[in-house]
């Protein structure tokens, strides 16, 4: 049987815990304790990531590298699968943190923006774990299938396994992530403290440690021509960690401000705009809806082309009920367990329902049994997609569950984003279990420690986000308004939720624009590359001064990848990367809290 070594330890690949014993380590307190405090931290760093980007960072690959230097070099007791289970919880934790991000905002911006309706945070709360458990429960049946038999690839399980099994390399890591910290960190609370301030060189939004944009237009360059970067590490170490594969966001930004935006002043679309607002004219008439629709678009176009993965996955399904044997109970969850998980779930799921205001018992009833069986479907796309390209198109699920649910419980916007979030939330930890599940399935864990693991404590995520957005939001001046349009966080994925459910509601749909939008959406959704079209969708609707500075990011590591190749960029780079966007977001999320203390609340 092969063996895989790391700093002096011999591991088979195979039932660890059975042949090596139970003195080997893999479920342990350290392990669980390190995944807990990994998770909380890359949850707060991500959320403030995604309120920026519009989309998130697996946690996977920082746990693993802080895994291996805590557990071996300060402890010196760590493992492979201990250091897997750490991983396990931290990315976990992290994950659910994004399916909150990607819709509760939409609420906020929703009640600044002037609409009416009653939300509590009680049935947030409650959706979100749901989902979560809901998540992992209706995926485990298929792990045996996915990763064993069809063999998917599940690219990011992969590289995590490779970084976990690097040994002694793993130090190196960690000193390069937490340099990356260090200095992202100190720029952030530079910016922040107004040393750099140039009125002809910088603007300041006004939140928290506030965001800087540098200005290259010299008074020649037109302002529709967006030609502004912000001066944050985190935009350009999202590019450095995409590389050639983020080039297509960076595409729809151009698009968006060096082409639609010219042509719409050169054929006089924006005569009615005044001559100082012309470039806030193009984003709000033109580039929003448009972007909104492409989003549309793609995201319905994504469910279309995943026909296949849909079959795929209800045949795994039905072929892993046949391959689960007597010795099963030792790998996985059993069935019993998943069974009384999964009414666990839907039990909490029809509770928060029927917690939110405006929403009768029958209303509770359908949107808790029409949500769970598109919450199952959508995990099951997820997951599969997850595992054949590593995109989780998370975003447009979560909006065609609230567009859905607008329509079902007669718009209520509250009702409607409860199940947003139990969706998000769940596709999220489906796609996160198995990427985790293959990594221990590369090094010899036992895939039923890794599900244990997860789903006691993946809940802790919701809680995390929700603060972080709670807090975040009253940093802004007045108290109100700390993320969305105009501010250094532009929260997109919440801007486009909120900005369909106001056309929904108000019935002033500006239906050319997001005809037009969905088409190009859904074309682009048709494409070799998976996800294209949710990504222009959303560049479209970004400030292009985030997407410029992505972008460059992109160009820096395909230069760098050039000359000094893809084990620097891999071994060196990405953790450096990681670092920058880790720092950044902290000092971030501390920023709105002293904002918020130093005001007395």
């Amino acid at each position: 049987m092969s063996t895989e070594n790391t700093g002096g330890d011999s591991v088979r690949l195979g039932d660890v815990a059975e042949n090596m014993g139970a003195a080997y380590r893999e479920l342990t307190v350290a392990a669980v304790v390190l995944g807990v405090i990994q998770g909380v931290v890359l949850n707060l760093a991500f959320v403030y990531a995604a309120l920026k980007l519009g989309f998130s960072i697996g946690g996977s690959t920082v746990a693993a590298i802080m895994g291996y230097t805590l557990l071996r070099g300060v402890m010196g007791v760590g493992t492979m699968v201990e250091n897997n289970i750490n991983q396990t919880i931290a990315s976990g934790i992290n994950t659910a943190g994004t399916g909150v991000v990607f819709t509760v905002p939409a609420l906020y911006l929703l009640r600044a923006n002037g609409m009416e309706f009653s939300f509590h945070i009680g049935p947030l709360i409650l959706g979100g774990i749901a989902g979560a458990i809901l998540g992992t429960m209706v995926i485990v049946p298929l792990r045996k299938q996915m990763i064993e038999m069809d063999r998917l690839r599940f690219p990011s399980g992969i590289a995590t396994s490779t970084i976990i099994r690097a040994g002694s390399s793993g130090k190196e890591k960690a000193i390069l992530l937490a340099v990356g910290f260090a200095i992202s960190a100190l720029w952030k609370l530079v910016l922040g403290s107004g040393l750099l301030d140039s009125p002809s060189m910088v603007e300041t939004s006004g939140f928290g440690i506030t965001e800087e944009e540098l200005h290259f237009n010299f008074h020649i360059i037109p302002s529709y021509f967006a030609p502004v970067v912000y001066l944050s590490l985190m935009n350009l170490a999202a590019g450095l960690l995409a590389g050639r594969g983020g080039l297509a966001f960076f595409a729809g930004g151009a698009l968006s401000w060096w082409v639609i935006a010219p042509m719409s002043v050169g054929m006089g679309w924006t005569a009615a705009a005044p001559e100082t607002a012309v470039d806030g004219f193009i984003y709000s008439n033109m580039l929003r809806p448009l972007g909104i629709g492409v989003l549309v678009g793609g995201a319905l176009m994504g469910v279309v082309t995943s026909s296949p993965a849909i079959r795929s996955a209800f045949s795994s399904l039905a072929r892993a009920s046949k391959t689960s044997g007597s010795g099963r109970g030792r790998e996985e969850l059993s069935l019993t367990t998943l069974m009384v998980g999964t009414v666990a779930g839907m039990a909490i799921f029809l509770i928060a329902s029927m917690m939110t205001p405006g929403i009768t018992p029958t209303q509770a009833v359908l949107s808790t049994l029409v949500g769970t069986v598109w919450l199952a479907l959508a995990a099951l796309i997820v997951a599969q997609a997850t595992g054949l390209t590593d995109i989780s198109p998370m975003s447009g699920m979560s909006l065609i569950s609230v567009t859905i649910m607008l329509v079902l419980l007669q718009g209520n916007v509250a009702g409607a984003m409860v199940v947003g979030v139990a969706v998000c939330v769940a596709i999220g930890q489906a796609a996160d279990m198995m990427q985790d599940l293959k990594t221990g399935f590369m090094i010899g864990a036992r895939p039923i420690k890794q599900q244990m693991v997860q789903m006691a404590t993946t809940w802790i995520g919701v809680l995390v986000a929700l603060g972080a957005i709670y807090l975040l939001w009253h940093a802004g001046d007045g108290g109100t308004g700390g993320f969305g349009e105009g501010t250094a966080l532009p929260a997109p994925q919440g801007g486009a939720l909120a900005g369909v459910i106001e056309s929904i509601n108000s019935g002033q749909v500006p239906i050319d624009k997001y005809a037009t939008g969905a088409v190009v959406g859904g074309l682009l959704g048709a494409a070799p590359q998976a996800g294209l079209g949710v990504l222009i969708g959303l560049a479209m609707y970004l400030p292009f001064s985030i997407t410029l500075g992505y972008g460059i990011g992109c160009f820096l590591q395909m230069g760098i990848q050039k000359t000094f190749g893809r084990s620097f960029c891999e071994n060196r780079l990405v953790p450096f990367a990681a670092g920058l966007i880790v720092g950044e977001a902290l000092m971030g999320i501390g920023g709105a809290a002293y904002s918020i203390f130093s005001r007395g609340g």
